[in-house]
């Protein structure tokens, strides 16, 4: 629709996870109206980022050194390990003070559709840091959608013979949620977890 290179910056933008053809647009035309001086300081953090970040070589988590601040702190317990798909999980965990566990990031998640098996995730990574026997509790924090059930149904059956506990993060109705508004899942999973009170 634009010519060269504005077009390309779109079609490149378009490629970004949750933007589309109108953002890209938008965006794109922002950076055209910024000054000189942002857009080259978003140009130079961008290659920055590509050249230092890395990914933790224990959990694999994204780190600016071979091992992330959570695989380096004392404090941390290796006897508890949350497997999550992305980094930005480790964040949402992390905001709620609670787990002083360790982490294990598998990268993903089961999608035969989009073609992504259990060899493409981090999930021999992770039967290796199990090989030590300080683990007594795998948590299985992912999402709660098709692909996340997948995965959550094989490591618990790759799990299974080992001594370990297993466990899911409970699901069901947000807090102000109404009962019309759940799906399917959702209030079946409520009334799976249904506590005593």
């Amino acid at each position: 629709m634009y010519e060269g290179i504005v077009q390309d910056l779109i079609d490149e933008l378009g490629k970004l996870p949750g933007i589309g053809p109108k953002s890209a647009q938008r965006i794109a035309f922002h950076l055209l109206d910024a000054d000189e001086a942002s857009v080259r300081r978003l140009a130079e953090v961008l290659v920055t980022v590509k050249e230092t970040v890395r990914f933790c070589e224990i959990c694999g988590n994204v780190s600016a050194s071979e091992t992330c601040r959570i695989c380096s702190d004392p404090r941390r317990t290796e006897a508890v390990i949350c497997v999550v798909e992305e980094s930005k999980d480790i964040v949402a965990i992390e905001r709620i003070r609670e787990f002083k566990g360790r982490y294990h990031v598998l990268g993903g998640a089961i999608d035969p559709i989009g073609g992504i098996g259990p060899n493409d995730l981090r999930i021999k990574e992770l039967m290796a840091r199990l090989g030590s026997g300080e683990t007594q509790e795998i948590i299985l924090a992912l999402d709660p959608n098709i692909e996340g059930e997948a995965t959550a149904s094989y490591l618990s059956r790759l799990l299974q013979p080992m001594d370990i506990t297993v466990t899911r993060l409970a699901s069901g109705l947000p807090v102000g949620g109404d009962l019309d508004y759940a799906d399917e899942m959702t209030l079946g999973r409520a009334f799976t977890g249904r506590q005593t009170v």
